[in-house]
């Protein structure tokens, strides 16, 4: 395995490049000190150059929103044949896509909180009182408003009085251009990685989340001190095995492949109510991921460098 030459692709140009490079040189300490020869790349317009000129052995990606997500460098990838840590470009666009994800897991019977999908433009055709209020009375309040796509909840947030609702809709819509309306759910929220093994998809520990502000948005995320986490969750057993089962049911039936993230609240009446999947969850010193790796007692180098070995051997 220490022969391995691999290229950790972070960075790029989405809100959350800061984020992505943070993420990038945490998993390249990660894969060297475990042996394996590790280049940090930028997502730029020199990427094809590289992966033809200097081909690794595997990329991993450690980018986040846009195209580190939503499928597009995914394609490139498979597009010159350069293995890579990942799901592919096909269920990548599933999983970036909240309301395609938050339906497939719906239409398989998972609970999920109800929601409706708002386009920029219904708002400006419609008028933006009448189509609010109609949101209201299907949903009624607290709501979580969030943009359809995107990561890291930029732009999302939690209202509880009909009055923030059009300042709450513009912070979203500066993130995308369609919102997506969730019916608020109270309860305690974790977050569940999981990583492929030679014997499936394998939940680690639940990370609980509890935010110092009540909402984990992303001064919540980033910002030390600001949340605290448990690692692994204070849920009784049952609850510990639902949100696993839960996460390892989203990776499976949404195509996830080596690693994922699933977001869900766990309710006071011990409903897990699926919130949203990531396919390229954050390493960061705040990330939720790494601390779930450290609740397993695993290695979070030596998860990635069996990740590296299966995306070779594929």
């Amino acid at each position: 395995m220490s022969n391995r030459w691999v290229a950790v692709l972070s960075g790029g140009l989405s809100h959350e490049r800061e984020v992505s490079l943070r993420s990038g040189r945490r998993l390249s300490a990660a894969l060297r000190s475990v042996g394996l020869v590790v280049e940090e790349w930028d997502a730029d317009a020199h990427l094809l150059t590289r992966l033809r000129e200097h081909r690794p052995d595997a990329v991993v990606v450690a980018l986040h929103g846009g195209e580190g997500e939503n499928g597009s460098v995914q394609t490139i990838l498979e597009l010159v044949g350069v293995p890579f840590v990942g799901t592919d470009s096909r269920a990548c666009r599933r999983a970036w896509d909240k309301p395609t994800a938050k339906a497939e897991l719906a239409r398989a019977g998972l609970a999920t909180p109800e929601w409706a999908v708002l386009p920029h433009a219904t708002f400006r055709e419609l008028g933006a009182q009448p189509v609010l209020d109609a949101m209201v009375d299907r949903l009624g309040l607290p709501l979580m408003l969030k943009p359809d796509q995107g990561g890291s909840a930029l732009g999302a947030r939690v209202v509880r009085d009909a009055a923030e609702l059009p300042a709450a809709m513009v912070g979203c819509l500066a993130y995308g251009d369609t919102v997506l309306a969730e019916r608020y759910v109270e309860g305690v929220e974790v977050a569940v990685a999981v990583v492929d093994g030679p014997d499936g998809p394998y939940a680690l520990p639940a990370v609980e989340i509890v935010p110092e502000s009540g909402v984990y948005d992303y001064t919540a995320r980033y910002t030390a001190g600001l949340t605290d986490f448990h690692a692994p969750a204070r849920l009784d057993d049952k609850a510990s095995r639902a949100v696993g089962e839960l996460a390892v049911s989203a990776h499976r039936l949404l195509g996830l492949r080596d690693v994922s993230r699933t977001d869900a609240i766990v309710a006071p009446d011990g409903t897990v109510h699926f919130l949203e999947v990531n396919s390229s969850p954050g390493l960061t010193e705040t990330s939720l991921l790494p601390m779930a790796v450290e609740a397993a007692g695993e290695s979070l180098g030596e998860i990635y460098a069996g990740l590296v070995e299966r995306a070779v051997a594929r």
